[in-house]
C-alpha cells in the first residue's frame, strides 16, 4: 500500500500539486481497522486530523443506562474528525466513533498540516466546507430527534441513505430512528401504497424522489 496512492483517493486533496502531496505524505500515515473496532471514545483527544479513505464509520453516544444512541454515519472519502476549534492543535471527539466494516483511515499531524497548508491559504476553503458539512449532519440530527415525526424520519433516511437503509435490518433502523418496528412497517407500507417507494423481497427502491423529499422537508 503506497501512502501517496491512498491520499489521492480522497477528493479533498485532488487539487494539490505533486510537491504538495509529497509534503503531505511526510506528516501522514495510514491505518486499517476491522469491523466493530472503536477508533475514539467521546471526549477523547488527538493531535491528528483524520479522513476516512474506505469503509464506513458511525458516530454515537451512550446514555446513562449504557444504551447506544445512534447519531449518524460517516462515509468514505470524507473528514472523520470533529473540528470545533482550528486554533487548537488538539481535536476532541464529540461522540464515540466506531467502524461498521473494515475501514482505512488517513491520519495527519494536525499542527504541521495547518502550518504547511492553511498558513499558505491552501485547502482552507475545502476544510471550511468539510466543517460545514459536519454542522449540517448535526442539524439533520436535531430535526430527526426533536422535530420530525416517524414518517419524516423514515423518508429522510430513505432519501439521504437508501443503500444503508437496505443493508440494515428493520429492527436496527427502528432503533436508530427511535421509533417502534411496527411504526416503521406502517410508514413503509403507506409509502408503498402511495406509489412513492416499491418494496421487493425487503429491498426498497424509490419511485418518486420528489414526493419523498417533500414529505420531510415540509415538516
Amino acid at each position: 500500500m503506497l501512502l501517496k496512492n491512498e491520499i489521492l483517493k480522497l477528493d479533498f486533496f485532488n487539487d494539490l500539486t505533486p510537491s504538495q502531496i509529497d509534503n503531505l505524505t511526510e506528516i501522514s500515515s495510514v491505518e486499517i481497522y476491522s469491523e466493530d473496532t472503536i477508533l475514539f471514545y467521546e471526549k477523547s483527544q488527538t493531535t491528528k486530523i483524520i479522513f476516512l479513505i474506505d469503509g464506513l464509520a458511525k458516530a454515537y453516544k451512550m446514555d446513562k443506562y449504557t444504551n447506544e444512541i445512534f447519531l449518524y454515519y460517516i462515509h468514505k472519502n470524507t473528514l472523520l474528525s470533529e473540528v470545533s476549534n482550528i486554533y487548537n492543535d488538539k481535536l476532541e471527539f464529540f461522540s464515540n466513533i466506531s467502524f461498521v466494516n473494515k475501514s482505512t483511515i488517513l491520519l495527519i499531524d494536525y499542527s504541521k498540516f495547518k502550518n504547511l497548508f492553511f498558513s499558505n491559504n491552501i485547502l482552507a476553503i475545502k476544510f471550511t466546507n468539510e466543517i460545514i458539512l459536519k454542522s449540517q449532519k448535526l442539524q439533520s440530527l436535531i430535526n430527526r430527534e426533536f422535530i420530525f415525526d416517524a414518517v419524516a424520519k423514515v423518508t429522510m433516511m430513505i432519501s439521504s441513505d437508501l443503500e444503508m437503509f437496505n443493508q440494515l435490518k428493520r429492527h436496527d433502523i427502528a432503533l436508530m430512528l427511535h421509533i417502534q418496528p411496527s411504526t416503521l412497517s406502517r410508514v413503509l407500507n403507506r409509502l408503498k401504497r402511495d406509489n412513492i417507494i416499491n418494496i421487493d423481497h425487503g429491498k426498497i427502491t424509490v419511485i418518486d424522489y420528489e414526493m419523498l423529499d417533500i414529505i420531510h422537508e415540509e415538516i
